[in-house]
């Protein structure tokens, strides 16, 4: 066990025989008496801390849920009973409990343990979550499966007060208070707490309320202001509920039918176990206990830290100094950030919209320079897309910096309030293609294939960090409809960057390197992969061209059929699922009669299937998108005759 600093308020080292390692599952947990969990609690930040130094990842969410974690496992029987983690952050001190610990330093590695919660890694996670705001709902549909089945199970819900902003939580609270379900949510307030501040009186309260008598009361109460009719009934429900809710803070989720406990101060195992099997114990309907922690709770450097160490590369244990890696280039978010703060400045029409992700979208550098332009609408993606719509129908130039994962909970609104009514709203696409660490529930597969099968949208991907200059400028030039360009996470090629962007011709690619008999028609950042390829093939006496596509839709049809027309073989290569770039290319030729003349066309995209992590150009490689794989696929496409004349055997 690694000794952490002294100015590390709440981790030390525990015995000889550390209480953790007597933790191989949660029924371990029945046999340590309460007073020493708080012991286990600094074993297992300690743990965690050692751990995701060696791995980087989520730290500050799960530094947070260290004591709520072990009082959960304490006090229900996990896995039967079903424990759901929203957005899974925080669901490290989760996975070292529940026997994956001998395993915790392969966290987002290759083959290793996701960073997130996943049904096929452990029975003790129920749900899979990657994206936010899902426990509720998923929750919600267990409970009412374990009543339909006659299966007594609690089912409980953990959820960050960030996930709470966004709609689809509401919904799900809405439709629980209407079933009057058994579900136990408990809202983890870690950032902007929503009710007075916890202390003995609140914690109090919270096992008053929490306990046989009261909640047996209400019930009564409840039953017998039942034959005094509706109207008499709600009146005094609501007065009772409002009453208290000015007490605990807790109108609002009364209102959607739940009954509300809290503040309590989810540092305290004290407080928690008491209310927790109260709950457990006396709790019939829908019930959320409202707990307030730190991010970064008992690592000094993560609670000055302003983000509180969410995301981390590696760091020093003692210092928290993170790992720097010198990137050769800047990073496309970067660079995206720098080029609209730019093309802001010339035009003060342009506003940006981010839900809940400034600084990963680079829009920071956006709210600093035009602060009154800038709007994060928390987690919200929905609202931020329609939000936009109303901006550009009111003539402005809106950017909706959305990754491509996220941008998929809103597909309704961009097909309904953007592009059906033709509306001029950006679309920046970070994170497009595969992310690494963060594995297949962030990978950007998507969003070429579903944003280019809507009519008049304007699709773009940006070959390097200087193409990604010139689509910012484009998109704000562009009046006439929708429009997106995508970009992939972390740093550029190198290119030199232009002072300022140039406005592209809507629909017309790029011809990089001009052949004869092999063409590769890249979209996206395998441009650099294709000029590679493009090397060995004219060593091996094989003309090439290269092309950018620049445009999925609207295709350019010139380029295309010129590719088409004097070469042997067309490949095109992109970072997106089956169904996109590729798709509308084989269409136009097929409809033009391109493939007449025997043509021989290879796409060359993402597999399908759900890629695990693992390094970025790993990933590629397996896909088949690197510089071996197109050559592998060219020398498929041509023949053995020409692989051997070639003299690379090893490409077929």
């Amino acid at each position: 066990m690694t000794q952490l600093p002294k100015n590390s308020s709440a981790v030390h080292i525990g015995p000889e025989t550390p209480l953790l390692d007597q933790v191989h599952f949660p029924a371990d947990l029945k046999k340590i008496d309460d007073k020493d969990l708080p012991q286990l609690a600094s074993e297992l930040r300690a743990e965690m801390i050692d751990a995701v130094s060696r791995t980087g990842g989520h730290l500050g969410a799960g530094l947070g849920v260290v004591e709520l974690t072990i009082a959960i496992h304490k006090v229900f029987d996990t896995p039967h009973d079903r424990l759901i983690f929203d957005v899974g952050h925080q669901c490290y001190p989760h996975k070292i409990l529940t026997g994956r610990r001998d395993r915790i330093r392969t966290l987002r590695q290759e083959n290793g343990l996701s960073g997130f919660t996943r049904r096929a890694e452990s029975e003790y996670d129920p749900f899979g979550a990657a994206h936010s705001s899902t426990s509720i709902s998923a929750g919600l549909g267990m409970a009412v499966a374990a009543d339909l089945s006659g299966t007594p199970r609690n089912v409980i819900a953990v959820i960050g007060d960030g996930a709470m902003s966004a709609g689809m939580a509401f919904e799900a609270m809405n439709n629980a208070g209407a079933l009057d379900a058994r579900l136990i949510v408990i809202l983890n307030d870690n950032d902007m707490s929503i009710a007075p501040p916890t202390g003995a009186m609140s914690a109090y309260l919270a096992r008053l309320a929490s306990g046989r008598t009261y909640m047996g009361m209400r019930d009564i109460g409840k039953k017998l202001t039942s034959y005094l009719g509706k109207k008499v009934d709600r009146a005094i429900t609501r007065a009772v509920e409002h009453a208290r809710g000015y007490v605990t803070g807790g109108t609002l989720f009364e209102e959607l039918g739940f009954y509300h406990i809290g503040p309590i101060d989810g540092h305290s195992l004290e407080h928690l176990l008491p209310v927790l099997r109260n709950v457990r114990d006396n709790s019939k309907g829908p019930v959320l206990i409202h707990v307030v922690t730190q991010k970064g709770k008992g690592y000094a450097p993560a609670e000055a830290a302003a983000d509180k160490y969410h995301g981390v590369n590696t760091f020093d244990v003692i210092t928290g100094a993170q790992a720097k890696v010198k990137p050769n280039a800047p990073a496309y978010t970067a660079v995206f950030g720098d080029a609209l703060v730019q093309e802001a400045g010339f035009d003060d029409k342009i506003v940006a919209v981010t839900a809940a992700m400034p600084n990963g979208t680079g829009l920071d550098k956006f709210s600093l320079a035009h602060p009154s332009r800038c709007f994060d609408v928390g987690i919200a993606e929905q609202h931020a897309v329609t939000f936009a719509a109303g901006l550009a129908a009111e003539g402005y130039k809106p950017f909706a910096a959305i990754y491509s994962t996220f941008l998929q909970r809103a597909y309704d609104q961009v097909v309904h309030d953007v592009a059906i009514q033709g509306l001029p709203v950006r679309f920046p696409i970070d994170r497009a293609g595969l992310v690494g660490a963060d594995g297949p529930t962030h990978a950007g597969s998507f969003d070429t294939t579903y944003l280019a099968t809507l009519p008049g949208f304007v699709v773009m991907a940006a070959a390097d960090e200087a193409e990604l200059k010139h689509m910012v400028r484009t998109a704000a030039a562009y009046d006439d409809g929708p429009i997106s360009f995508r970009y992939p996470r972390g740093e550029g090629v190198g290119v030199d960057l232009p002072e300022r962007g140039d406005i592209l011709a809507i629909g017309k690619g790029r011809v990089l390197r001009q052949g004869s008999k092999i063409a590769l028609l890249s979209f996206g950042t395998r441009l650099a992969e294709c000029l590679a390829a493009a090397e060995d093939l004219e060593a091996a006496g094989l003309s090439t061209t290269v092309a950018d596509a620049r445009f999925a839709k609207p295709l350019d049809h010139d380029l295309i059929r010129q590719l088409a027309r004097h070469h042997e073989v067309l490949v095109t290569i992109e970072e997106g699922a089956v169904g996109g770039f590729a798709s509308h290319v084989l269409q136009f030729l097929a409809t033009d009669g391109l493939l007449d003349n025997g043509l021989k066309v290879r796409p060359l995209v993402l597999p399908d299937i759900w890629m695990d992590q693992a390094k970025p150009d790993v990933m590629y490689a397996k896909a088949g998108l690197d510089r071996a794989g197109i050559l592998k696929t060219v020398f498929g496409a041509l023949g053995q005759g020409d692989v051997r004349a070639a003299g690379l055997d090893s490409f077929r």
